[in-house]
């Protein structure tokens, strides 16, 4: 029998080799991925835990908030429905101190600037007293406060005015009077009294009430990476 070659071994020797070279090439390849494949995946079940515990705690603070809306609409019907409002008026009647108490809040603190609303308030408890009204003066500053017309932290905004009465001392008295129990909060800055040739008093008031921008709500969107 006739002994191989040396050209022949040689190609034996270098196709083994061939082989060996493509063996390990394809371990190296399959372990170089199977790293990727297992970081990536470590990677994404991370991130998918990030997920599912960020939803949970969004779905427990969206149930607190459901029964919180529903506490406090239950609330605000009871509030609103009394026979007798805060005070101590009908709420069914249209007297000056009639009314639901929802409306009677919204008109002690407004939740927007309007100078001639409060115009009129203050020339309301000005009759009531029977004194005569010489002058309502303020600022219009509609156009500026425009931008206060919600916020995320609401603060009383205060409406400065002055308003100048005239009449008997003892109708002037009461209406001060009528300002400290008045439904609007009204501050007193200063009172100045003077005698007019008929005998009456003439009182100039330098005052301010407030109103307060609605509660705005942020609502936003929260990105999980």
């Amino acid at each position: 029998m006739a002994k191989p070659s040396l050209s022949s071994k040689r190609l034996q020797i270098s196709r083994a080799n061939s082989t060996v070279v493509i063996a390990a090439g394809a371990a190296a390849f399959i372990v170089i991925f199977s790293a990727i494949a297992t970081k990536t995946l470590v990677s994404q079940a991370a991130y998918q835990g990030r997920v599912i515990t960020a939803k949970r705690a969004a779905v427990k603070q969206l149930e607190a908030d459901l029964n919180a809306t529903k506490s406090l609409s239950d609330s605000y019907n009871v509030f609103n429905k009394k026979a007798t409002n805060i005070l101590g008026g009908s709420s069914a009647g249209t007297g000056p101190l009639d009314g639901v108490n929802s409306k009677i809040v919204l008109d002690a603190l407004p939740s927007s600037y309007d100078f001639p609303a409060l115009a009129n308030s203050v020339e309301k408890l000005v009759v009531a007293q029977n004194l005569q009204i010489d002058n309502i003066t303020g600022t219009d500053d509609q156009v500026n406060q425009a931008q206060n017309q919600s916020s995320s932290t609401p603060t009383p905004q205060p409406i400065p005015f002055a308003v100048t009465v005239t009449g008997p001392y003892t109708n002037v008295q009461a209406m001060i009077g009528s300002f400290e129990h008045s439904i609007r909060p009204i501050q007193v800055q200063s009172l100045t009294f003077t005698a007019s040739e008929s005998g009456n008093i003439v009182m100039l008031i330098n005052a301010q009430t407030f109103y307060q921008p609605a509660k705005s709500l942020n609502i936003s969107t929260k990105v999980i990476k």
